[in-house]
């Protein structure tokens, strides 16, 4: 059996520094020690590997062979240690990492996937791992360490006890058609004029789906007949671009996709949904340090979209 000898790797790294730096009192300045400390570490280095480290007599100091050798790999284990130290603080610092987060398919897909995107540009070693669903899948996802952030339209009053909620968004709601849209020629819409066009139904089980039926009932129509339904959002975009069909969408995501895909908003008014949609975490878990860093970067950009999206309403209502 092969006999491995185990040697402090602090005392090599020592090495390494006295060699680079030409002495023990170099050595010892460099590190931030004493220099009798410094030759006590050499002599118990020395002791263990029973053969000297330095040429006796010269001056400056020269390393043996041996101790050059040693030194080298000395070297090598303080770079990696420097490099574990700067790791170590770039995690901490929310620089590197993952991020787990979820949230309802057609926000995530139609703003914060645009976020995430931003985001990475600044912080391109936070690797994020999305996912979808609804507040019930995803509050047990955030309980069982699953998931770290969930975003999720949601009033902050009904968020879960042992949570914490950060609103974003305040809800609002538009009718979403595509930008040519024979109704958008009509200064004034009336709910026979949007009588003939058939419906683009979200998916059943999510919080936009009870919103449409909301939406219509607040301007009289009871009953929508259903062309297209349950689909992603950006199935919906591509049948709402390619058609006269009609669908309820929150206004964030018509705001952000009008240049890409062509959509618009009737000028009619809906009933909003009495939420927000915002940042949800478990209040009993240990997030990563990256987390705080991408909430604060959240919370920042839709604030600047909120002021874009109020500013446009501002220059609309000035025109008329």
């Amino acid at each position: 059996m092969l006999y491995v000898m185990k040697l402090d790797s602090e005392h090599l790294e020592i090495l390494a520094m006295i060699v680079e730096k030409g002495g023990l009192t170099e050595g010892a300045e460099a590190l931030g020690k004493s220099q009798p400390s410094v030759s006590r570490t050499m002599a118990l280095l020395e002791d263990r590997i029973g053969a000297a480290l330095f040429e006796p007599g010269k001056r400056p100091l020269r390393p043996t062979e041996l101790g050059e050798s040693l030194a080298r790999i000395g070297a090598r284990i303080h770079a990696l240690n420097l490099e574990a130290s700067r790791m170590v603080q770039s995690f901490r610092k929310g620089h590197t990492g993952r991020l787990r987060i979820a949230g309802t398919p057609i926000f995530m897909d139609g703003v914060v996937s645009n976020f995430i995107a931003d985001f990475q540009t600044r912080q391109p070693d936070v690797q994020i791992e999305q996912s979808y669903g609804y507040l019930d899948q995803l509050s047990g996802q955030l309980r069982n360490g699953a998931l770290d952030m969930a975003i999720v339209p949601l009033h902050p009053s009904s968020a879960p006890t042992d949570m914490s909620f950060v609103p974003l968004l305040p809800g609002r709601n538009v009718i979403a058609c595509r930008a040519g849209h024979p109704l958008m020629r009509k200064a004034t819409i009336t709910l026979a004029d949007i009588e003939p066009y058939p419906w683009i139904a979200p998916p059943p089980d999510s919080p936009l789906y009870r919103d449409l039926q909301r939406a219509l009932k607040s301007i009289g129509k009871e009953d929508f007949r259903v062309s297209f339904s349950g689909g992603t959002l950006a199935s919906i975009i591509s049948v709402l671009a390619r058609s006269d069909s009609l669908t309820v969408l929150p206004y964030s995501v018509v705001f952000l996709s009008r240049k890409t895909a062509g959509l618009d908003a009737l000028r009619i008014r809906i009933a909003h949904p009495d939420r927000h949609l915002g940042m949800l975490t478990f209040d009993g878990g240990t997030p990563p340090p990256s987390l705080r860093l991408f909430a604060g970067f959240l919370k920042d950009e839709f604030q600047l979209l909120e002021a874009r999206i109020q500013h446009e309403s501002q220059v609309t209502k000035r025109r008329g």
